[in-house]
C-alpha cells in the first residue's frame, strides 16, 4: 500500500464517516468528541514524523549506526545485537514507523558496507519496530489511545503497566531471530570507513534536539508539546542551513487522512450497536485465561485486517488495565503474519525495495506464523501472573 492508496482509502472513510453524521448514525457532537480525543494523537505523529525526517537527513542514524559498527569489534552478532538496542531505543521513544522507515535503510546500508547480509538486519528493524512498541505510550499510536483509556495515567504507569511485557516481548523476539539468522550472524567483518557529513554543525543540532526531546516525551507533558516544540525549533534551524529539505513530504498526512477517516467510521459502527458483538466476541474478565482470549483476538484481528481499526473495535472491552494492557500486547506485537497487519510492515518494505533489497512476503507470513503467537503469548504472560 503506497501513499496515494492510503490516503484515497483515508478519504473514503471521511466519507463514510460524514454520510453516517449527515443520516445521523454518528450525532455531531460525537463527532466532535471524537475529534478532541485524536487531535494531540495526530500532531504528536506528525511532529515527532517531522523531527525525525530532519534528523535523518542531517546524519544523525547514519552517524550513529556507523559508530555501533565500530564499537561492535568486527564481530557481526555484536554489531546485529547493538542494532537490536538502537532499533528498540528508536521504536521506544520515536514511534515504530520511525524504526521501520528511517532506520531500516540506514542499518541495510551499514550491513552493506561492512560486508554482511543485510537480512537479519531487516527483520530485527521490522519485528522489533511492531514488538518493541509496547514500551511507552508514544511507542505507537495505539498506546496514546489507549492513555484515554487510562484516566489521564502518564507515561511511569503506562510503563509499569506494560514494560515487563514489552521486554518479555522484545527477548523472544530477538531469540527467535538469533535462531533463525544463526548462520548469518555468525563470523567476523571489517569495518567500514564512516559515513560522509556534509553539515557538521546540522548533525549537532539535530542530535542535540533529538537527546532533548525524548526524555521530555516521558516527562509527564502532553506527548505533542516537546515533539511540536522540537519540530518547530529543528525546522527553523533548517530553514537556516538546509531550506531546500522542508518539503510537504516531511508531513505524514496521508497517514493522518487515513487514521481521521479511520476513527470516524469505528465511531458511527459502535454507535449503530457494534460494541455488544465485539465485547461478546472479546470475553469478559480479567484472569490469565480472558486475558490470553483478548490478546488472542486482538492478535487475529490486527493480521486480518490492520492493528488500528483492531485497537479501535475491541477498545470497548478493555474494561481494565489489565485487560487493556492484553488488547495492546495482542495489536502491537501481533502483527507478524501479513503484510498489512502494520502499516510499519508495509513502510519496511516499501523502503527495502527502494534500496533493492526483495523480502519474499512468503517468508515473511512462514517465519511470523511462529513468532508472533510465540511472543503475544509469552509477553502476555506478566500480567496473567497479575491476574
Amino acid at each position: 500500500m503506497d501513499a496515494v492508496k492510503l490516503a484515497l482509502i483515508g478519504v473514503v472513510l471521511l466519507l463514510a464517516g460524514g454520510v453516517a453524521v449527515a443520516v445521523g448514525v454518528l450525532s455531531p457532537a460525537e463527532a466532535l468528541g471524537i475529534g478532541e480525543r485524536v487531535w494531540p494523537v495526530l500532531l504528536f505523529v506528525v511532529a515527532v514524523t517531522v523531527v525525525a525526517e530532519l534528523a535523518a537527513a542531517a546524519g544523525v542514524f547514519d552517524v550513529v549506526a556507523s559508530r555501533v559498527a565500530r564499537l561492535a569489534g568486527g564481530r557481526t552478532v555484536r554489531l546485529w545485537l547493538a542494532v537490536v538496542a538502537l532499533a528498540v531505543l528508536a521504536t521506544a521513544f520515536l514511534s515504530l514507523d520511525t524504526t521501520a522507515v528511517l532506520l531500516t535503510p540506514v542499518v541495510v546500508a551499514v550491513a552493506r558496507a561492512n560486508g554482511l547480509s543485510p537480512m537479519p538486519f531487516a527483520f530485527a528493524t521490522v519485528w522489533l519496530a511492531n514488538t518493541a512498541s509496547l514500551f511507552l505510550p508514544v511507542s505507537n499510536l495505539t498506546n496514546l489511545l489507549a492513555m484515554h483509556q487510562l484516566d489521564g495515567a502518564h507515561a511511569g504507569t503506562f510503563l509499569l503497566l506494560l514494560g515487563p511485557s514489552a521486554v518479555v516481548a522484545v527477548i523472544v523476539t530477538v531469540g527467535l531471530l538469533l535462531v533463525l539468522h544463526r548462520r548469518e550472524l555468525a563470523g567476523r567483518f571489517t569495518v567500514a570507513a564512516p559515513p560522509v557529513i556534509a553539515d557538521r554543525l546540522q548533525l549537532r543540532f539535530a542530535a542535540v534536539v533529538v537527546c532533548v526531546m525524548m526524555p521530555l516525551l516521558v516527562s509527564g507533558l502532553e506527548p505533542w508539546i516537546p515533539a511540536s516544540g522540537a519540530a518547530v525549533v529543528l525546522g527553523a534551524f533548517f530553514v537556516w542551513r538546509s531550506p531546500r529539505a522542508l518539503t510537504l513530504s516531511l508531513l505524514p498526512w496521508q497517514l493522518v487522512v487515513f487514521a481521521s477517516g479511520l476513527f470516524l467510521v469505528v465511531g458511527a459502527l459502535e454507535a449503530a450497536g457494534s460494541r455488544q458483538f465485539i465485547e461478546a466476541v472479546a470475553g469478559h474478565g480479567s484472569g490469565a485465561g480472558d486475558l490470553w482470549w483478548l490478546s488472542g483476538v486482538g492478535l487475529v484481528a490486527a493480521n486480518v485486517g490492520n492493528n488500528l481499526p483492531a485497537y479501535l473495535a475491541l477498545e470497548s472491552a478493555a474494561d481494565s488495565p489489565e485487560r487493556l494492557a492484553a488488547l495492546l500486547v495482542g495489536v502491537n506485537a501481533g502483527p507478524l503474519i501479513t503484510p498489512w497487519a502494520s502499516l510499519a510492515t508495509l513502510l519496511w518494505h516499501q523502503r527495502l525495495h527502494a534500496v533493492g533489497v526483495e523480502v519474499p512476503w512468503r517468508r515473511y507470513v512462514l517465519w511470523g506464523l511462529l513468532a508472533a503467537p510465540l511472543t503475544v503469548a509469552a509477553a502476555v504472560l506478566p500480567l496473567a501472573l497479575r491476574a
